[in-house]
C-alpha cells in the first residue's frame, strides 16, 4: 500500500465518506446562513428575512444531527476504521457543537431582540465575519483530515489567526459599549451577545487543537 493510500482514512467505506462530506457541507452552509442572519438583524431587525435564516440554520443543524447519529452507528455496527474511530467520533461531535452555537446565538437574538445602537453595529458585523472565517477554515481543516492530513496544520493556522482577531474585535467592542452612556443593564445585555458570537471562534480554536493531534496520529 502506498503512503498516500495509507493516509487516506477511507478505503472502501465510500458511503461513510459521503455522509461525512454531507455533514461538513451542512456546517459550511450554516456559517453562511448565520452570517446573513446576524447581518439582516443588524440592518433590519428580527423581520421575516431574519426568520428565514434562523429556520435555515435550525434545519441544517437537525439534518447534521441525523447524519452524526448515522455516522456513529455506521462506525460501530460495521466496525469501520477501528484505528481512528474515536478520533472521527470526537471530531464530528465537536463540529456539531459549532452548529449548536450558531443556532443558539440566532435563537437568543430572536427571543431577546437586543437593541443595538448604530455606532456598535459595525463592530458586531466585523466580529461575526471573523468568527465565520474561523469556522470556514475549520471545515477545510476537517476535510483535509480525511484525505490529506498533512494539510491540516495550514488550515488550523488560519483558524487560530481568525480567533485571535475575533478576540481583539470583541474586546474593543465591549470596551466601547462600557465606555458609552447606556444604562448598565443595556451594556450587560449587549456584552452578552458579543460574548455569544465570539464563543463560536473560541470553540473553533478548541476543535482545531484537537484536530491537530488527530492529524499527527494519522501521519506518524
Amino acid at each position: 500500500m502506498s503512503r498516500m493510500n495509507k493516509l487516506r482514512l477511507f478505503g472502501r467505506t465510500r458511503d461513510l465518506e459521503s455522509q461525512i462530506d454531507d455533514f461538513l457541507d451542512k456546517l459550511s452552509e450554516s456559517t453562511v446562513m448565520f452570517r446573513l442572519g446576524v447581518r439582516t438583524y443588524l440592518k433590519e431587525g428580527a423581520n421575516g428575512e431574519f426568520d428565514v435564516k434562523l429556520k435555515a440554520v435550525n434545519k441544517l443543524e437537525s439534518e447534521a444531527d441525523a447524519l452524526r447519529r448515522n455516522i456513529e452507528k455506521e462506525l460501530y455496527t460495521h466496525t469501520l476504521i477501528p484505528d481512528a474511530r474515536g478520533d472521527v467520533l470526537g471530531l464530528i461531535e465537536t463540529l456539531d457543537h459549532v452548529m449548536n452555537l450558531f443556532e443558539g446565538v440566532l435563537w437568543s437574538i430572536s427571543i431577546e431582540k437586543p437593541d443595538i445602537p448604530s455606532e456598535f453595529r459595525a463592530g458586531y458585523r466585523k466580529l461575526t465575519n471573523m468568527v465565520v472565517q474561523a469556522a470556514d477554515a475549520l471545515v477545510l481543516a476537517a476535510r483535509a483530515f480525511f484525505r490529506t492530513p498533512h494539510a491540516v496544520a495550514d488550515y488550523n493556522h488560519k483558524v487560530i489567526i481568525f480567533e485571535k482577531e475575533a478576540d481583539k474585535i470583541s474586546t474593543q467592542l465591549k470596551r466601547d459599549i462600557f465606555n458609552s452612556d447606556l444604562d448598565l443593564s443595556r451594556k450587560t445585555h449587549l456584552r452578552n451577545f458579543v460574548e455569544q458570537i465570539d464563543n463560536v471562534a473560541d470553540w473553533a480554536e478548541d476543535v482545531a487543537d484537537r484536530l491537530a493531534i488527530y492529524a499527527i496520529k494519522r501521519t506518524v
